[in-house]
């Protein structure tokens, strides 16, 4: 392994702990639903836990890559493209990731694939648009490092989960409303199960952003140490945030936006903005430009 990778695999291993705990505490929670309704019930949820997490693993990047009607593009038809994504995908070490475009003016590139062998790389035609060909290379650089930390496979997972829980959520709270809650020694009272129907999604949702922004960190420095470029991340960051409150998503849905560089909805106001996948651009930004301080000064 070369002296990038090693660097990466440092920075990603204080992530990767915290990572795994919030997946476990998602899963408690879905299970915490059946514990709550009844004994009887743990058994299913604790399978239903399984099986949502089967399915995000072995078909996830088909599903989202059908969700915005990404189309593979051959080499002959985006060389440049080509050239960009092979050039960083052998300085990462890892497999040469398939390349889909998407048909949308908005800027935005995402990676998805259950591990590097699957990977994929998207990008909208709007991207390629208005960045130069450095920019570009810093936000594929982004999006190869997501994929080299295995990040699309955790944010996924997280996605469909908080989506369960979402779900049985609102059936649970009806079922309470309505007196369709059991108040006996083997499930919750109606008033108890009300109560986790409306707390369970909140805590779901606070920790899957939580796992969605410690990720686009890491892959921020990732990407900046593949390309050795964090002025170039930066820069693209910032066009694109600029341009994502112009130009509105187009095949876009929240569940999918923690996948994107750039959230889709970044022009969203209110109490919104409290539930963003991203970090504050601001924020990223500044840690890119501090990275190429500290390289300078050393």
């Amino acid at each position: 392994m070369n002296g990038t990778g090693l660097a990466i695999v440092d920075a990603g291993m204080k992530n990767q702990i915290k990572t795994i705990l919030l997946l476990g505490v998602l899963s408690a929670i879905l299970i915490g639903f059946g514990a709550m309704l009844g004994r009887q019930w743990v058994a299913g949820f604790t399978i239903l836990a399984m099986a949502i997490n089967l399915v995000a693993y072995f078909f996830s990047d088909k599903i989202v890559l059908r969700m915005h009607r990404a189309q593979p593009v051959s080499e002959a038809e985006a060389p440049r493209l080509y050239a960009i994504v092979r050039e960083l995908a052998t300085r990462a070490e890892i497999p040469m990731p398939r390349v889909f475009l998407i048909p949308s003016p908005q800027p935005n590139a995402f990676a998805t694939g259950r591990n590097p062998a699957h990977g994929v790389v998207a990008v909208t035609h709007g991207v390629l648009q208005i960045l130069t060909e450095r920019e570009l290379r810093g936000v594929l650089a982004h999006e190869l490092g997501h994929i080299k930390n295995r990040d699309i496979l955790v944010s996924t997972i997280a996605a469909a989960v908080a989506g369960a829980i979402a779900y049985i959520a609102n059936m649970l709270q009806w079922t309470a409303i309505f007196g369709g809650a059991s108040d006996d020694d083997d499930g919750a009272s109606p008033i108890a199960a009300l109560a986790l129907a409306i707390v369970a999604p909140i805590a779901a949702t606070l920790v899957q952003l939580g796992i969605s922004r410690s990720r686009e960190f890491l892959a921020d420095e990732t990407g900046a140490r593949l390309s050795n470029d964090p002025e170039a991340l930066a820069s693209a960051l910032e066009k694109l945030e600029q341009a994502a409150h112009v130009v509105p998503p187009m095949q876009a849905s929240p569940s999918t936006a923690s996948l994107f560089i750039v959230n889709p909805f970044s022009g969203a106001r209110g109490i919104v903005k409290l539930f963003s996948t991203h970090p504050p651009m601001a924020e990223r930004v500044r840690r890119l430009r501090g990275m190429m301080f500290a390289r300078y000064a050393a």
